[in-house]
């Protein structure tokens, strides 16, 4: 039922101002906090486990309950992919087999695994990971703001890896891109659902303007009709870095995105602004 032996248990032991119901031993000689609770599971005893566990310095608690609600199933669930101490969340019943004596049940609703672990895990780092982005976007929008108007007033989403901003026409908007090791600037041409053709006829529009604009920018363009997809763009990726290098290679990252935003945006606004809609 567990993944380890229950040695030594004593009962009512202090834990500052509170008493433990059993402070048991695991294998390595270790405190196990074990709290019973009769009826339904509630916040009370869920609060007293944590701090009997920091009281008595345990890695591991076993909650026996009658009745787990399921938030508290699910509480547990998520301490378990977050923390390192291990929490057990088990059902008490009573059963009785024809004329036999009731006897004690236990059931394991909630446990520890290593599948929990690593859920935990890739949590966390998508949460650094969103820490990262954020922290990136503010410098990048910040550096932005004091050359050009494009992006003044957008704020990323969230934890997002691309901000966008309108060019001027319908279906039509200039993004930046950051990825782990590379970033983009481009013009991104989607006027919604049915509109493929419409879409793919504003690309060629372009296509047939390709030198003028490539030397107007300053350098080669990457010219995907996206075949098979709703929506084309024009763009620049840049091989310089991204989100996952060092910070204080982030400003000359960002200095560059925002001069090849405005290049962008340059060579190809004559060409925005004569399109019929």
């Amino acid at each position: 039922m567990l993944d380890f032996e229950v040695t030594r248990a004593d009962t009512e032991q202090p834990a500052g101002d509170f008493y433990v119901d059993l402070v048991a031993r695991d294998d390595e000689g270790n405190p196990v906090v074990i709290e019973n609770q009769l009826g339904k599971s509630d916040n009370d005893h869920l609060g007293k486990i944590i701090t009997y566990m920091t009281a008595v310095e345990a890695n591991k608690a076993i909650w026996i309950v009658a009745d787990p609600r399921p938030e508290h199933i699910k509480a547990v669930a998520w301490l378990n992919e977050s923390i390192e101490p291990s929490f057990y969340l088990m059902k008490i019943e009573a059963v009785k087999i024809g004329d036999s004596s009731p006897a004690l049940l236990l059931t394991p609703i909630v446990w520890p695994t290593e599948e929990g672990r690593n859920v935990g895990t890739t949590k966390k780092q998508m949460a650094e990971t969103d820490i990262l982005l954020d922290e990136f976007w503010k410098g990048l929008l910040e550096r932005a703001r004091k050359r050009t108007k494009l992006h003044a007033n957008i704020r990323p989403h969230p934890g997002g890896s691309w901000s966008s901003t309108g060019a001027g026409k319908s279906g039509l908007s200039l993004n930046y891109l950051i990825r782990q090791t590379w970033v983009m600037v481009d013009l991104y041409i989607d006027r919604g659902k049915d509109a493929e053709e419409e879409n793919k006829k504003i690309f060629d529009e372009f296509f047939e303007k390709k030198a003028e604009i490539e030397r107007a920018f300053g350098e080669p363009l990457e010219w995907l009709r996206l075949e098979g997809k709703r929506a084309c763009r024009i763009g620049k990726k840049m091989e310089i870095g991204g989100y996952r290098d060092p910070k204080e290679k982030w400003p000359e990252i960002q200095d560059r995105m925002v001069d090849a935003m405005i290049r962008l945006d340059q060579a190809l606004r004559p060409y925005i602004e004569k399109l019929k809609t």
